[in-house]
């Protein structure tokens, strides 16, 4: 599976993640996964396509010392369909930037 990790956290900063993952995202799934809902603008074309499978999120899991956003785009209505696919370039650099821009405000350094 293609992840983006972020690994070595602190106590202190899984706390601050949590918190602040389930005021972005609600509370987690299965222990520590958050589903990240992706911004509609982009969406590829089969996604787009598929109205009946949208929303598409992406699979964010916080553990004690890590947080790992697979990067496989997903729906919730479906196990298997075309439009479930690795995340596009545009998809890849945007859920980074949610992750990032979180870690940048919370001062969490890694």
């Amino acid at each position: 599976m293609k992840q983006y990790v972020i690994d070595e956290l602190r106590p202190a900063d899984y706390d601050l993640l949590r918190t602040r993952l389930e005021e972005c995202f609600g509370p987690p799934e299965l222990g520590g996964v958050f589903w990240v809902p992706i911004d509609p603008r982009h969406y590829s074309a089969m996604q787009r396509s598929h109205g009946d499978c949208r929303p598409f999120y992406f699979a964010v899991e916080l553990q004690d010392q890590s947080l790992a956003c697979e990067l496989l785009v997903r729906t919730r209505q479906r196990v298997r369909c075309d439009c479930i696919a690795y995340a596009t370039d545009a998809q890849r650099n945007w859920i980074i930037a949610v992750i990032d821009d979180i870690l940048d405000k919370l001062d969490i350094t890694v």
